[in-house]
């Protein structure tokens, strides 16, 4: 497949060489929603677009979104400002935010339901997203890379089927109990949606993606092989017949216990580690398998202080060994003090 208009930019700085499996001479560092409300900068913007859908599909203050914290921080990876649910909407489901709701989506209940979506992902639904692909990739240094991404099919079945965000994915894991058949079929369609998403935000010029399986946690171990790795597993093989070579970070939240299995088996560059796992045992189990990246929480970002400068060294010294990626172990929270991120960023910058 040729190219896309961002290769020519492609990038080649510390993040790169670390999800090849070398040891940069300190961790690369980003951090999941760095662009975000924390950020004034974002707060000013945020209001130029009616919905977060809206400011979404706006590739121009999709773009600037994704840079500000580019210019702020220097981080070594810009990700793409978008949201995993692009993909149901693009699958012709009704998708809306409400605001301080969260998204609102039209519940998958029923065969009628799975019939009324598109057989095939609708890319011009979502030509914005790529045009601001385009634009990030064009406007960053060759040193900083730009990480697309989509949500795990598991993920993304979740909102679609309980129509909201659930804490413990109650109506998506009923669901998966009673109408297996129906579950497998959205799956199948999820993850060929997926691929097609993936593929075309390399096409647009990312240098790597992320798929994000948030609820993962929530499944038992069985239905976790099942729902969670086996489609996690199948989209990064069918994205990689298309585009081999492409650079793949898996996180999945809460799956300690098959956190190896996943590892060994899904076929990512690097592995992202939520706040439960123990840095010093995932530098022996996970880190000799695959590049490790995380995993500091996200509220003692929010705290600051020496403790969180204590925990950033103990998270550093732990990975030293092998090529890791800083990062949190979530999203960043929306109350998180700017002057928290620049001590971590000067803390592992200080690093090398």
């Amino acid at each position: 497949m040729s190219p896309g208009p961002g290769a020519a930019q492609t990038a080649e700085g510390p993040f790169i060489q670390t999800l090849a499996g070398q040891r940069a001479g300190r961790p690369p560092l980003w951090l999941m929603r760095q662009a975000g409300r924390y950020l004034p900068e974002y707060r000013e913007i945020r209001g130029k677009a009616q919905s977060f859908l809206d400011f979404c599909f706006n590739p121009q203050l999709a773009t600037e979104a994704t840079l500000q914290p580019i210019r702020r921080f220097g981080f070594d990876a810009a990700i793409l400002f978008s949201d995993i649910l692009v993909v149901p909407y693009a699958l012709g489901q009704e998708v809306s935010f409400e605001s301080g709701e969260g998204p609102s989506l039209a519940p998958l209940q029923t065969a009628h339901d799975l019939a009324r979506l598109a057989a095939r992902l609708d890319l011009g639904r979502l030509a914005p997203v790529f045009e601001t692909v385009e634009r990030v990739r064009a406007s960053l240094p060759r040193a900083t890379a730009l990480i697309g991404f989509c949500g795990a099919p598991w993920t993304v079945a979740s909102y679609m089927i309980a129509g909201r965000a659930t804490s413990d994915q109650h109506p998506a894991r009923l669901f998966a109990y009673r109408e297996p058949e129906l579950l497998q079929r959205l799956i199948d369609l999820l993850v060929e949606a997926s691929v097609d998403y993936l593929d075309r935000q390399f096409e647009a010029g990312a240098d790597a993606v992320q798929i994000f399986d948030s609820w993962a946690g929530a499944l038992p171990a069985a239905e976790l092989a099942r729902w969670g790795l086996a489609p996690v597993t199948r989209l990064i093989r069918d994205l990689r017949l298309r585009r081999p070579g492409a650079r793949i970070i898996v996180f999945s939240r809460v799956v300690s216990s098959q956190l190896l299995e996943l590892a060994g088996t899904c076929g990512a560059d690097a592995i992202g580690l939520d706040t439960i796992v123990d840095p010093d045992w995932a530098a022996g189990a996970v880190q000799p398998i695959a590049p490790v990246q995380g995993n500091l929480d996200p509220l003692l970002l929010l705290a600051g202080g020496r403790g969180l400068d204590t925990v950033v060294d103990r998270i550093l010294a732990a990975f030293a060994g092998g090529p890791h990626i800083f990062n949190l172990g979530h999203g960043i929270l929306p109350d998180t003090p700017v002057e928290n991120v620049q001590q971590l960023v000067r803390r592992v910058r200080g690093s090398g």
